[in-house]
Parts: structure tokens; sequence; C-alpha cells
């Protein structure tokens, strides 16, 4: 939030600015004394400085009191040049201050003016010095983040603290303890004057990630009259419907403060899980503060300048201090010096010292004096002196002092600067902080009620007050939040998934602080639900809210405790073609090559058995063909019952057996998956398929799915169908209402593990931040809700939960399975044809050997064998159809069947000369009649 400074249209503005003007056109024609005021006497150059201050108020008198006994010490040692002073109390109003500097100007003839209470008045007594050439010192913290003469004060020397710099010290006070939100309060002037210092508030809050949820303007206490305490309570009272418990005393004179801090303690402002912070315009007056009033501040930290009071020369000047003080003010109670002294004192020892560049010239121009004093370097009592601009620049490396009030003492706790990127000395931990920020503090903080862990800066609920959260009344999916009129007992009147996951969260944060609450049914949508925490009728809502950017502008959303998108659901379609479902397990490559591998591997059985003489494999070629195509089949159900001689076809049939055992293991996996779970299939292509043929689409009316349909989708509003329950889908379905519906991820797991066998989902249409749970902005429960929901989610509390109110359903746990293809089989069949084929060429290698050893014997016997090759490649084919040996007729006759007529002889095995017959000759089966058994009823005889 920014602030003006001046609102020209405010008559402040034109009081102000007229006075100014009207008093710097009366200064037309001053000039500058040159010492016409020299005494005579000790031929000693005078300067008159004159002071601006409130001398009955404890800021004015120790001022006083350090001007005095600076000028006594210059006037003592200077041979060259005398100081002399001339007060003036001021505790008028603004415009009083430009006629002070001009009675002193005019009538004393004063070469430097210093002193003022506000930056307001001292800026003020600067356009009357720039015109007049005097130089002005200004001891009141400045609320400008520019320099003198940047803004147009050449003459204006600033000696106080810039506010900036306070307002810096607190952003970084409150991000290191994560307080999101804020209250300004400040005493106003009347005169826009704290505007600068809201502005300035606001953008370090927001750096830093906080922000000022209110900002409280107290009436000056000069202004009332009558009962100061009852103002400042009536104005209190403002602050009782804000949630941020961390006050900001900006800017605020001790007897208001005084009043404040009365008041906020009476109304319990200070309690517990509050924090205070104060500026130095409060903290800079503890030392001399009454200590019946500081107890009021207990717990409050304070940001006040450092100074170093071990110094030699600062305790020569307290001891001095102390002294005079005493003898001039006796109704004070504590006559230590503070800031304020301190830099009364230093802005007179700037002058001295220029004053001292001088030398002894009679004649001092107020350009010359103005050089000199702002070209001055030095260490003084409140610090290193050294200016900018005009400004002060601090180059102390400890700027600001972090204090707690305690009793009615105060404690140090660390030093702050801006200089350093990290401005506290030790990191956070949980036992000092809470929760794990970035820096803290290093001494131990007494918190306000005496608290033992890092104050909320929230109101916190208790027993009286509640945590007030809603929960939607009605929902679709009421597995989420179902609210049960009927029942008395509140942990069954409020159930359902994100109910059990808030109640197992309190059960987490309860470990360092109770959260009292009570729920809140709420009827309407979820819209208006999250509007009713932006606008504080509730503090948080517990449900099923799905974080959005929309609604993150006006809540502060916890961690997401389950995902969320947007699905299309739909009707499960009949699978066509359900007769051929056996075949389904294969895809058409993988039957092709399973069915090739088959016949090339018969076709090897057959070839290495019928050279073995194996007589299963012999015979009529009907019957051959027959055996080889059964023994091969019969092998894919381990069946077969053919006897094998060849170690070949041994070798062949072992590694075929693998591949069945496979094949026939993986079909049968995949069929059954696939008669168990249907393939779901989406019957709607698209939403732009939705959009172009006007299906009727249903939804949660009350989510915020019908706006995205309608805004992002396109969807004609005619088209969207408002489904108030999960159990009317089917019904809208089964009618023909709606063609799809549109479900949050969560809601569609929901309806699928339901009805899993008549609806499907499609993929993701759209991403969303989850379900979380929604409070209002600068919430700290909503940081601690968060990690609690990290600790279960890694403990598996939050899967037990979601198990507890989403089991899977039996009929519904299988998943869709995949036709295998030639690509998940391929090695095994290339093993599989690789041996087989090594096996053939084995076999045929072994054949020609065999028939080169016979033919070796038979060119012996016949000499005149005929080489040709058609004749050798006859004579293999019959070597190979007659067997490896010759057997006689006998044991043939035991092993071959008779001769049918119908065996089948090879044409080219049946042609040959005389020679061939003589060489090969014919093998003929001859198998005799069985023996008669005749049988009688008394014996038996064989014949």
């Amino acid at each position: 939030m920014l602030f003006p400074v001046l609102n020209p249209s405010t008559p402040c503005f034109f009081c102000f600015w007229l006075t100014s003007i009207l008093v710097i056109f009366s200064h037309h024609g001053y000039g500058y004394n040159t010492g016409s005021t020299a005494s005579a006497a000790d031929h000693k150059y005078s300067i008159v400085i004159g002071a601006i201050i409130d001398a009955n108020s404890r800021k004015g008198k120790e001022e006083t009191t350090a001007m005095k006994i600076a000028i006594e010490k210059f006037n003592n040692n200077s041979n060259n040049h005398k100081l002399s002073l001339i007060f003036r109390n001021f505790t008028g109003e603004l415009y009083q201050a430009a006629l002070t500097a001009e009675e002193l100007i005019k009538e004393k003839k004063v070469q430097v003016i210093m002193g003022m209470d506000t930056w307001q008045q001292a800026a003020l007594a600067a356009e009357i010095g720039n015109h007049a050439q005097v130089p002005v010192f200004s001891l009141a913290a400045s609320a400008s983040v520019q320099s003198s003469r940047q803004i147009g004060r050449p003459t204006l020397i600033q000696m106080g603290s810039n506010v900036s710099e306070q307002i810096s010290c607190i952003s970084a006070i409150v991000h290191s303890y994560n307080w999101r939100r804020v209250i300004a309060i400040y005493e106003d002037d009347a005169y826009g004057g704290n505007a600068e210092m809201l502005t300035l508030l606001s953008e370090a809050l927001r750096r830093v990630g906080s922000e000022m949820e209110y900002h409280l303007s107290l009436t000056p206490i000069s202004s009332v009259v009558s009962d100061p305490r009852e103002a400042v309570r009536q104005q209190l009272l403002k602050l009782l419907s804000t949630q941020s418990r961390v006050f900001i005393v900006l800017q605020s004179s001790i007897p208001m403060a005084t009043h404040l801090f009365q008041e906020a303690r009476r109304m319990d402002f200070m309690g517990k899980d509050s924090a205070w912070i104060i500026t130095d315009s409060i903290s800079s007056f503890l030392d001399s503060m009454d200590t019946s009033v500081i107890p009021y501040m207990e717990g409050a930290l304070g940001i006040k300048s450092y100074y170093s009071n071990s110094s030699s020369s600062f305790l020569e000047f307290s001891t001095q201090f102390q002294k005079k003080f005493k003898s001039e003010n006796p109704e004070e109670d504590n006559a230590h010096p503070g800031i304020h002294a301190l830099r009364a004192y230093d802005s007179i020892a700037v002058i001295t010292r220029a004053l001292e560049r001088l030398g002894s010239d009679d004649t001092i121009s107020p350009k010359m004096l103005l050089k000199n004093i702002l070209s001055g370097s030095f260490s003084g009592l409140s610090g290193k002196i050294k200016f900018d601009g005009g400004n002060l620049r601090n180059s102390n490396s400890l700027p600001f002092r972090i204090v707690n009030i305690v009793g009615k003492v105060y404690t140090e706790l660390d030093f702050w600067t801006q200089d350093l990127e990290n401005p506290f000395t030790r990191e956070a931990d949980e036992k000092n902080n809470g929760r794990n920020t970035t820096r803290t503090m290093n001494g131990t903080v007494i918190w306000p009620g005496y608290l033992k862990r890092v104050p909320k800066g929230w109101e916190m609920p208790t027993d009286a007050k509640p945590l007030k959260i809603g929960i939607p009344a009605n929902t679709s999916f009421d597995h989420f939040v179902k609210v049960d009129e009927a029942q008395i007992d509140q942990e069954k009147k409020y159930t359902g998934f994100c109910i059990d996951i808030f109640r197992e969260v309190l059960r987490i944060l309860e470990q360092n602080y109770s959260v009292p609450y009570e729920f809140h049914p709420v009827v309407g949508t979820y819209d208006e639900l999250v509007d009713c925490v932006y606008n504080k009728t509730y503090d948080a809502v517990v449900g099923d809210v799905t974080i959005l950017a929309s609604r993150s502008k006006k809540v502060e959303f916890t961690m997401p405790y389950a995902e969320s998108g947007l699905v299309i659901v739909q009707e499960t379609p009949e699978e066509p073609h359900k007769a051929w479902m056996f075949l389904k397990p294969f895809t058409t490559k993988m039957w092709v090559v399973t069915g090739a591998l088959l016949v090339y591997t018969m076709f090897i059985v057959w070839v290495v058995e019928y050279r073995s003489n194996n007589p299963a494999f012999r015979g009529p070629w009907k019957s051959q063909l027959g055996t080889a195509l059964w023994f091969t089949f019969s092998s894919l159900f381990f069946a077969h019952r053919e006897t094998i001689r060849s170690n070949i076809t041994r070798v062949v049939i072992v590694v075929w057996l693998f591949v069945v055992f496979v094949l026939t293991s993986s079909y049968t996996a995949s069929l059954s998956s696939m008669l168990t779970v249907r393939r779901l299939e989406p019957n709607v292509t698209d939403v732009a398929w939705l959009k172009a043929t006007k299906s009727v689409v249903g939804c949660d009316g009350d989510s915020f799915v019908k706006k995205y349909l309608e805004n992002v989708s396109k969807f004609d509003r005619a088209d969207i169908r408002n489904v108030s329950s999960e159990y009317l889908y089917p019904e809208e379905f089964q009618s023909g209402n709606i063609s799809a519906a549109f479900l949050e991820l969560p809601y569609a797991k929901v309806f699928i593990n339901q009805f899993c066998k008549n609806y499907t989902a499609t993929q993701l249409l759209n991403r969303y931040g989850g379900l979380g749970f929604a409070f209002q902005k600068g919430s700290p429960l909503a940081a601690d809700v968060s990690e609690a929901i990290l600790i279960i989610s890694e403990n598996g509390t939050l899967k037990a939960i979601e198990d507890k109110w989403f089991p899977r359903s039996a009929e519904c746990s299988s998943s869709d399975t995949d036709e295998l293809s030639l690509r998940n089989f391929w090695a095994l069949y290339l093993i599989c044809g690789a041996t087989s084929t090594l096996c053939l060429l084995l076999f045929f290698l072994c054949l020609l050997i065999d028939f080169n050893r016979h033919q070796a014997s038979t060119s012996d016997a016949n000499p005149s064998t005929d080489g040709n090759v058609w004749m050798k490649t006859v004579q293999l084919l019959r070597f190979f159809h007659n067997g490896p040996t010759e057997i006689s007729n006998e044991r043939l006759s035991n092993l071959s069947p008779r001769s049918t007529g119908d065996e089948w002889i090879s044409p080219w095995l049946s042609t040959g000369t005389p020679s061939d017959a003589t060489e090969y000759p014919e093998v003929t089966f001859d198998v005799p009649e069985p023996p008669q058994i005749s049988l009688s009823p008394a014996t038996t005889t064989h014949t």
C-alpha cells in the first residue's frame, strides 16, 4: 500500500505552503552578519547559534544541557572564536517553526539554527535558512531517503538517523520471525509527516514477503484535552476486527506511548502470540523513562541507535552531563544522557571544528562556513560524523541495537546493520523459533505473556473464541466431506477424507499449541466458500477445495494433500469381435511366424527321423505327412508319443519344447487377463468433438468446472448439465442426458473405482494446484498446517486415510494387457530357428560323409560307375531313402509292415540301370502271418 506525502486537496497543504511562501518573500534582501558582534575586549569572532527546542520535554532538556556543555568547553579552549546560544521554546503549530526561525535570523542575527523535534519542522525552517544562507541543523530523524541537496535544501544538515534505516531493521525482524502481516501505529502530527514512513514501511515489508494489514493513527497528545487514555482506547477498538497481532509503533511521544501500552495491555493486545516493536522515538528514552511505565511494555522489542558508552570521552561527558542536568532539572529522576544529548553535543562539535579549520579570519562567509561544516569528519559521541549531501552518513558497522524490555529494565539482544546480507548473527532453530526461518536475534527473547516460543503474530484461537472453519454442506462426492445433521457427536456428524486429514493435522499441531475449532456447514459454491474466508466471515475452509490462481489472490492455501486435474469420464463401449477373442493375445505377425516355425521344425524332424529308419516316420506318404503333422502339433501340448531315434532330432525337439512352453504360458496369461478386464476404448474423441457435435456434458455446478467449460472451453451454457451427486451420473449416462462428464481427478478416481466396468476416464486435460485447505492471508496456521501435511504424507498416514475412504475394488484392480507381439519373443524364435538350422546342416554333413564312404566302397567293386551329377543326386536320394545300412529280411520283417501296394516310391528312385540294381539291392518287407491260436474250455494249444 502506498501513501502520498501530502494531498494537495487538503487544507493543511495550502496552509503549510502559503505560510512558507509568505515567510520566504518577507526575507528578501536579508544579508549575513559578517562579525559586527565581535567582542572588542577579547578580539574573538562571535558565532550566534539559535536553538529551537521543546524545553518542557525530556528530549529538549537533554539537548539544552548537552549544547551548553559543548559551548562552554569550546569557549574555554578557543582563542579566536566564541559561541553564544539563544534558545527558543517551541511547542506550537508547524508554521511557528518558520516564524521562530525568521525571528532568530532577522532580530537575533544568528548564524546557525539547530533543534526541531520533527522532520517537517526542520524542513520548513530550512526554507528560511536557504534564503538567508544560514545552516540549519536538524536533530530529528529524517523521513526522506533523499539527501538535503537532492530535495532542494542545501543548508539543511541532518544529524539524526534516517527513518528508512529503522524501517529496514523492522522489516528484517519481521522477516526473521516469518510474520506475514503487521499493524503500524503512529501518533499523527496533523501535517501528513507520517505518510512517507508508512510508504517506506509498506515497501520494506513487501520486499520480505509481508504486508501491512492496518495502520492506526493516534490523535496527537497535545490535541487531546479531556481524557487521552479514553481517546487511545477508542482507537484501539478498531484493531479488534484485525487478525494480525504484530504491532509496530513507528512514531510516538513518551506520554502517548505510556497511554498506548497501558490500554493495550488492558485490552489484551499484549497477550500471548502478540509481538510489539518500538522505534528509536520511544526506545531512546528507556533509560530516562519513569520506571512505573516500563512494565507495561514488557515483552516488546526496541530499536536503539548504537553508541559506545565505555569510551573515555563519553564517560567524561556523562559525568558533566549528570551534574549539570540534575542541577537544572531536579524533577527528573534519571540524569543519564541519551542519544539525543549526544547528537546535540556533536552538532556543536561540528560547528566548532569548522571554525577551527577557518582559523582567525574575521570575515567568514556563509558558503565557507557551510562548506567546512559539510567537509567535517570525526568520531563523535553518537558515532562517526561524516556528511553526504547534507545527510549524516553512518559508517558505523553496528548502527542499531535490538533490545528487549523485561520488567523495569531492558536487555540487549543483538545488533543490526544494513551493510550485512544477514543482519542478525545466529541461525534460527526450532527451540527458539518454532519453525526454520532465515536469521533471528542472538539473545533469548522474553515475549509478551512469557510465551516460550516465538509468537505467531496472529490472533490465535482460544476456547472462548475457537477457529471458525467453513466446510461445504452439500458435496457431490460425499467421500470427501459429509455432514450428517442427525448425529450429535461431532466426530460422527462431520466425516470424510478431508475431515480426517484435518483432524490428523491438528494432532501434530497440538504438540506445540492447541487449536480449538468449530465447523460451520456452508451451502453454496466453492468460490462463495473461499469468499467467506476472504471477507473474514470464517477463519479457514476445510474441504475438497481446488487451489486456483484466482482463489490464491484472496486466501492463503496450504500444501496440497491430493493432486487435481480435469478429465473426461465416458461410457465404455461393447468390445467388437468377441468370438475371436482367443486370437487377440498374439498379433498377426506373431501367429504367422509361430506357424512357420512349427512347419520348419516338422520338416526337420521328418527328414532326420526318416533317414534314421524310424518306422513311425516311414510308410505311405499320407501316413508320413500325418505323423509329422501330428507329432509337431501334439508337442504344443506335450502329448507326443512317437519314438525319437536320432540325437539331432532330440536337440531340435528340446529347443522347440522350450519355445512351446514359453508361448503357451504367455498365451494363457494374456488371454486370462483379457477375459477378466475388458479393454477400454474411448468413444469420445476430445473436447473439440464434443463441441462440434453439440453433445451435452455433465459436471458439478458448485465447483469451478462449470465456469471453466463456459469461459475456457467455450461450451454453450445449454450444453452443460449440472449433476449434483456422484450417484446420479450413471442414470444420466443411461438415459442419454449426457454424453460425457467433466470431473476433477480425485472425483474421477472415486467414480471409476465404483463403476470401472461401465465407464472410463481419459488422460488429464489440465493440471491444477491440487486440493488444499484455505486460510486468511497472512495466517501463520497455513504454514504450520502445510508442514503437518508433509509429515503425515511422509510417515504414511495420508496413504492410510486414502485407503480407508477410497478402497480399491477387487474387480477393478486388474490392469489392461496389450497383445503379445513378435517384438517380445524375437530372441526366442531366433534361438529356436538357428538351432534347428544348425542341426539340419549337421545332418546333411553326416549324410554326405556316409554317402561318400559308400560310394568309395562300391567304386572298388564296380569301377565303371557313372559320375554324372544327375545320377549322383539320384544316388544320394536313394541312399537317403534306403537308410544308413542294409538290414536282413528277417529283421526287416519284424520291423516293417507288409507292403500294401500304396507304398510311396519316388520315380527318381525307381529309375536306373541294371548296374544300379546290383549296386543297390532292393529291400523287400515280408511279414509272416500271425500264428493261429485256438482256445478250448479245457486246454490251450499253441501251433
